[in-house]
Formats: structure tokens, sequence, C-alpha cells
């Protein structure tokens, strides 16, 4: 059988994390790079030897080479590309979030049921190693009933400009670009719940605080500081089907002493930190314990993550595994981040 012939649709920041681990994947050819700017792709296509270049993806769909597509461009063009390469044949990994709008999300849902075809949403965080093992810990049952989460992706200064913020194409700013991420994960390692209600709210209290100096943050490759359209804080309450709940918070800019990760599960036999470190805590002869588990990458490594995540759609692709991040979890997610901002663009509580 020969190599599967790998399409990258969207050639901005995020397409290297995918095109550096197609690139090492022995299974794979990089046969075709699409940018909206023909530079750009060339670029890519130079670096990672591409055969084809295009600048509109729909003629790309049309290439019969083409066996699998990453969809790396603007969140709000991700459902309609997604349908487009679905229809054309192609498997998809869609990078997150899948959909900025729920009936999208759902129309993205019966494509895949009609296509027959593979789709991966790129909730990376659930292919790191340390979320790998604590899910093992879990699923024998180590923590008993994961009843609370909670997580926090808090940055002092820290919006990208461009088209991050700019709410047209990004659907949000932080709750949709870093938040969901850790709402993914924790729903991901609580065994996926359904979500019964959501309490929100969004802040747009500081801008994209261009007047600091002296400190450096990632600028988006369209980055204009006049613009800013987004949130700079988000909170929420989620609450499930099953009585667990999840209180998560992230932020682009916020008066803090300093940035914060971290992700904590708490369940009746044990609880765990997923980030910054990775640590198991449980109890033995009445005594509390604080278990290490020793793994390469304690906390999310994003060469490690992404290396795992686009080998295991490389192997879903072949017919080798089943699909660890389908469309079903894309749905349920965006559910959640769009009832966050209707609940707080309504000042009330979101029911399911």
């Amino acid at each position: 059988m020969g190599k599967l012939k790998i399409a990258v649709i969207g050639a901005g920041s995020i397409s290297s994390a995918h095109l550096s681990s197609y690139a090492k994947n022995p299974e794979v050819e990089i046969y075709a790079i699409c940018d909206l700017v023909e530079e750009r792709a060339r670029s890519a296509a130079e670096k990672y030897g591409a055969a084809k270049v295009y600048t509109d993806y729909h003629e790309l769909l049309a290439d019969s080479e083409v066996d699998a597509v990453s969809i790396c461009t603007w969140n709000n063009t991700h459902v309609e590309i997604s349908i487009a390469a679905l229809d054309a044949g192609k498997h998809v990994l869609c990078e997150k979030p899948m959909s900025t709008d729920i009936d999208k999300a759902l129309a993205l849902q019966e494509a895949v049921k009609r296509s027959g075809k593979q789709l991966q949403v790129g909730f990376v965080r659930r292919y790191s190693g340390s979320a790998k093992v604590l899910k093992q810990f879990i699923d024998s049952g180590d923590l008993g009933d994961i009843y609370y989460a909670k997580a926090s992706i808090l940055r002092r200064l820290g919006n990208p400009g461009g088209w991050f913020s700019d709410v047209e194409r990004s659907g949000g700013g932080p709750l949709m670009d870093i938040g969901v991420h850790i709402v993914d994960l924790c729903w991901y390692l609580m065994g996926r719940p359904k979500v019964k209600s959501v309490t929100g709210n969004t802040y747009t209290k500081l801008g994209n605080r261009t007047n600091i100096k002296n400190l450096d943050f990632y600028k988006a490759a369209d980055y204009d500081a006049s613009k800013n359209t987004v949130e700079d804080l988000a909170n929420a309450l989620i609450r499930f089907d099953n009585g667990a709940s999840l209180f998560v918070d992230v932020s682009f800019t916020l008066h803090t002493k300093q940035s914060v990760s971290s992700v904590t599960l708490y369940g009746d036999k044990g609880g765990a930190e997923v980030e910054p470190d990775f640590v198991i805590v449980s109890e033995k002869h009445d005594t509390i314990l604080n278990m290490t588990p020793q793994i390469d990458y304690p906390g999310f490594n994003m060469e490690e993550g992404f290396q795992n995540e686009i080998n295991h759609f490389v192997n879903c692709c072949l017919g080798r595994a089943e699909l660890i991040s389908p469309v079903e979890d894309g749905v349920e997610i965006t559910k959640i981040l769009c009832g966050i901002y209707e609940s707080s663009k309504t000042g009330k509580e979101v029911l399911f």
C-alpha cells in the first residue's frame, strides 16, 4: 500500500505543528498545501516537499490524489471546509474549535454520517502522554467517581491579535482559543458526561493592552493592534447530567502576578493534577499519597501532543484505529462554548 497523501488547508502558525508531525510519520506523503496567500502556501510546500500548491480549497479537494486533509484555517471556516472535504471523499482532521455555532456543528455531524469518512477533531491535549496515562488510572477506577474538575489558563499579557481578536473569524477570544483545550480535556477525563447547564461570564475590561512595554508575547501573522472585538476573560460553571461539575476560567489579559495553566480533577477515591505537573493523589493505610507518574513529559508538551495526534489520525485513516476525538465530541464541546457566551449575554443559566 502506498503512502497516505495528505493536504494541509491553511498555512498559518498552527499548520507547522501538523506539517512537522506529518513529516515524521513514515506512512505519510505531504502532497499539497493550500492558503489564501500563495506565497505562504508555496513557502510551506518548499519546506515540506509538497508537490502541489493551491489558493482555493475547492480546487484542492477536486484533486483525486488527496486522501486526507488537515484543516488549519480561521475558526468560522472549519465546518464549511470540513463538509466540503467529506463530500469530496477525504478524511478530515479539523482543528479546534470544531465549530463556533451549534447548528453548523450538527450539520457537520450529519456530513460525517453520510460520507463514511473519518473526521478527527483536533483536541490535541487528549493525545498527551499524561492524559493517556491518567485515563488508564481513571478507567481502572483508581479515582472513583469524578465529581468536580477545575481548570485555568490565565495569561496576563497574551492577546495574539490578528484573526484571533476578530470575533467574526474566531468566534470569540480566550474561550475559543485556549479555553476549548482545558474544557475538553476535563470533560474527556471525566467520562464525557452530557452537559446539563452552563452559567458563564465574559469580560472586555482591558482590551489588548498594547500600551504595555518591556514584555514580549506571541503575535499572529496578521497582527493589528487597532482591532480587538473579543473578550479578554471568560469563566464558567458547567454542570453535567451525572451531577458532576466543572469550573473554568481563561484570559488573554488579566492583572495577575503571573500567567497560570492548571488542570485538576477530583474523585471520591482519588484526585489528579494534569497541568502544570502530573500528580495522582490517593490514600492507603489511612495515609494520603501524592504519586508522581514517571513519564517523558509530565505536563503538556506540544511536540509530543501533536505527533501523537497526527499518528493517531493516520492510523484511523488506514483503518487501524478508532477515533479518540470524533465529531460527536466536537458537537458537545460546541454546545458548552456557545452556552457560556449565551449565558454571559443573557445573564441567565443556559439549560440543555
